[in-house]
């Protein structure tokens, strides 16, 4: 579904991404997997459009996304959920849910009930603002807004940073289920080993910003965590 081949980006001066060849296969879970400051921020933020790479190919199916404006990824079928979440603090949780609807093609009107199926505390709170959630409702929030377009790839940045485990759980089992279930197909930046080995099927590995190590999840080995992700 997203293939990405010889990419680079740089800060000014600094060259953040060398070279790097991602897939992403149709109806995977792919976690990304890296210490902080190895670019998995810095990928996820070229294929959304929000930085601007120096070379190379990023392909979602047959669009070449470096040919697109980054507004266009939400109408290509790509849900972004950003790390720290982003919501409208000052909004509701229905406008925030809302806003995700400006961007569906066949520009329906109303929110999806799939959505308070798989959040019920959403519905509770439509009429509380999105800054009077918890961390955890607020990335439950996040998750609902980004599904209102009904993705075919949902991206997600840390959905469990900051969260009280047992919505960490939750989280993971929707993960799970829209990946399983409804055939979303699901690349996620996670550094917490449990969660990622309990909703991945593949991940792929970046130190210093270059793919060191890719595969099925079940050969993410304690030697690759010991070589990329233990501080």
């Amino acid at each position: 579904m997203l293939n990405i081949k010889g990419l680079n980006q740089f800060y000014g001066g600094s060259h953040i991404l060398w070279d790097v060849n991602l897939s992403v296969p149709t109806g995977s879970c792919t976690c990304l997997m890296g210490r902080n400051g190895m670019g998995k921020t810095t990928l996820l933020k070229c294929i959304m459009g929000l930085l601007p790479a120096q070379s190379g190919e990023m392909l979602y199916a047959t669009t070449d996304l470096r040919r697109e404006a980054a507004e266009r990824r939400a109408h290509l079928g790509i849900g972004y959920v950003p790390q720290g979440r982003e919501i409208f603090s000052q909004l509701t949780v229905e406008e925030n849910l809302r806003i995700g609807l400006s961007v569906r093609r066949d520009r329906r009107k109303e929110i999806p009930e799939r959505i308070f199926a798989l959040f019920p505390v959403l519905k509770k709170m439509l009429r509380r603002r999105g800054g009077d959630l918890s961390g955890g409702q607020q990335q439950q929030l996040a998750i609902g807004r980004a599904l209102v377009l009904e993705p075919q790839l949902l991206i997600l940045d840390e959905p469990a940073e900051g969260i009280q485990p047992n919505i960490v759980h939750e989280i993971g089992d929707i993960i799970r289920q829209l990946n399983q279930d409804a055939k979303v197909t699901v690349l996620l930046v996670e550094q917490k080993l449990p969660f990622a080995r309990r909703v991945a099927s593949e991940f792929r590995m970046i130190d210093k910003g270059r793919i060191v190590a890719t595969g099925a999840i079940d050969a993410l080995t304690d030697d690759l965590v010991r070589q990329h992700l233990t501080v």
